[in-house]
């Protein structure tokens, strides 16, 4: 199943898989985000770095996504203050604005092509949420003297969208977006670069022993520490740790490419989009005018037969007039969320360590994950520390029987987002 990421992103960029035994300071399960940048961050501190990805760089989630780079974390701050106090709250807003400026200095620092724009805008698609976003940018501006934030209200939503289904409208103007393929493949070079090598279809089996073994089918690395970077696409290779996420599959459209008019009426200030929907919609320009559309999700192990079919109905819930456009694309991927959607961080045995369950946040999360982890590793524990305490409850159920609990909760939502 081709997406527009693959079709669009370098094809000349591959690695070899894994033969034979070799040894490295750490070893890295998973080539998304929180690999690569673990990777390059720890090769930059001198450490020999091996990682190993089951399929290529970019394969899950992490080349699949919506390629937004939003600000804070994947709850808002009252919501932090109010459940972990406003000093915890206060380091992680820190925390999630170093994240973005993260994101774009690897891509300064590196030169990586990958479609950087500015801005987002979230819509209220109910008018009892127009008073909550005027409260979110009050907060912020009051509590974190935070001033990226713009209010649109309804009868001025035509500056910002051509559509007319929303009530009001919040533009975070520190916000970014990307193309999501084409940044993991320019941290996979960049930490090649540094030093890392990579090997692509050589999916991890196994572990044990001190120091670890990591064994492939075709061979294995000796390693003091590693990094389990898998999220979504961990299945059953750390059973201590995958109780505390829950994979769910979402799903992206990519129009034929649009006019110019047609683009700047769709999107006026060509930013980023996302709405207050629970499940939630987002969608943004390609470099080359395709409206990219994610909408829907599902929570088994298929994909909808018709993905294209399946996301456009959401596509035209918003942009009616793009009911004659061609859909050239259509793909799904998987990511894992967590109950209280913050991620979940750790550390197993004292040399294995976990970073996942991003819920939908994950370019600048997973990235920023990367380079704690570095710190953490170097000997500076106390920001991983931060994040690593707090609280991730498992899924009710266990992995065998959290997905019945958790498509009556999804579809419970799903629900209540028509009223």
């Amino acid at each position: 199943m081709s997406s527009y990421y693959q079709d669009s992103a370098d094809q000349r960029l591959s690695y070899p898989p894994l033969l034979g035994d070799l040894k490295a300071d750490i070893c890295v399960v998973g080539a998304g985000y929180t690999g690569l940048s673990s990777a390059l961050h720890l090769a930059e501190r001198g450490y020999k770095v091996i990682v190993l990805e089951a399929r290529t760089v970019g394969y899950g989630a992490s080349g699949r996504n919506g390629g937004h780079v939003g600000v804070g974390q994947r709850q808002d701050q009252q919501y932090l203050e109010e459940k972990f106090g406003p000093e915890v709250a206060s380091a992680l807003w820190a925390m999630g604005l170093e994240a973005v400026d993260t994101v774009q200095q690897l891509i300064e620092k590196h030169k990586i092509n990958c479609d950087l724009k500015q801005g987002n805008i979230h819509f209220a698609h109910r008018a009892k949420y127009n008073q909550e976003l005027q409260e979110e940018i009050s907060f912020l501006h009051d509590r974190y003297g935070f001033d990226q934030l713009d209010y649109v209200p309804k009868e001025k939503l035509t500056e910002v969208i051509g559509s007319k289904v929303f009530h009001s409208a919040l533009v975070n103007r520190a916000s970014k977006h990307l193309h999501p393929l084409k940044y993991a493949q320019g941290l996979a070079k960049a930490a090649v670069d540094a030093g890392v090598e990579i090997y692509e279809h050589s999916a991890v089996i196994g572990y044990s022993g001190t120091p670890l073994l990591i064994k492939t089918a075709r061979g294995q690395v000796t390693a003091k520490e590693m990094i389990l970077a898998c999220n979504g696409y961990i299945g059953k290779l750390e059973p201590r740790i995958n109780g505390r996420i829950m994979p769910i599959n979402n799903f992206m459209l990519a129009t034929e490419p649009l006019s110019d008019e047609l683009a700047a009426q769709i999107c006026p200030l060509d930013t980023s989009m996302s709405d207050s929907r629970f499940v939630i919609n987002y969608w943004k320009l390609s470099a080359d005018n395709r409206l990219l559309f994610g909408g829907g999700e599902n929570y088994r192990r298929g994909f909808p037969a018709d993905i294209k079919g399946f996301v456009r109905k959401y596509m035209l819930s918003i942009y009616p007039q793009l009911s004659d456009t061609r859909i050239d694309y259509g793909w799904g991927g998987t990511l894992a969320i967590t109950l209280n959607r913050m991620p979940h961080f750790g550390r197993l045995e004292d040399n294995i360590w976990y970073m996942h369950g991003y819920s939908g946040h994950g370019v600048p999360t997973a990235t920023f994950a990367g380079k704690l982890v570095a710190e953490a590793i170097s000997g500076k524990l106390e920001r991983f520390d931060l994040m690593a305490n707090l609280p991730t409850q498992k899924f009710p159920g266990g992995t065998l029987l959290r997905w019945p609990g958790m498509v009556a909760g999804m579809l419970y939502y799903a629900l209540r987002d028509r009223f």
